[in-house]
């Protein structure tokens, strides 16, 4: 079974359900990662804001942000290798990734957990 890591720009949460305005690309990334999650699927996601060291552990990420920037993330991997930078995978590029149908990992019903952000009465960070 394929290995997926996903390395976000710095956000507040990566539901995009927080702060003043809503992000359904976010919400659409994680609904998917939910439904693969359910079919023991794991894909593991990174934040930078709120862990940095995993940026600075990965030397191709160090790399990718040396020379491009942070504009350069999100950055997915598969296989430790780097599949798509400067943005997230489409669903059809999920389910192509790990082998799966595109139809079992689309967000139908599947309801995302929501975690509160601590960033304060203004919204998020």
């Amino acid at each position: 079974m394929s290995k997926m890591e996903i390395y976000d720009p710095a956000m507040c949460c990566s539901t995009g359900v927080c702060g003043p305005s809503v992000n359904p690309e976010l919400i659409r990334v994680a609904a998917v990662i939910e439904n693969l999650k359910k079919m023991g699927i794991v894909v593991t996601r990174h934040n930078l804001s709120s862990e940095p060291q995993a940026y600075t552990k990965n030397s191709a990420i160090q790399q990718e942000l040396n020379s491009k920037g942070v504009k350069v993330l999100p950055i997915t991997f598969v296989d430790g290798k780097i599949v798509k930078r400067g943005g997230y995978l489409t669903n059809q590029e999920f389910a192509d990734f790990l082998g799966v149908k595109v139809e079992s990992i689309q967000s139908q019903s599947t309801k995302v957990k929501v975690t509160k952000c601590n960033c304060g009465p203004k919204g998020c960070c």
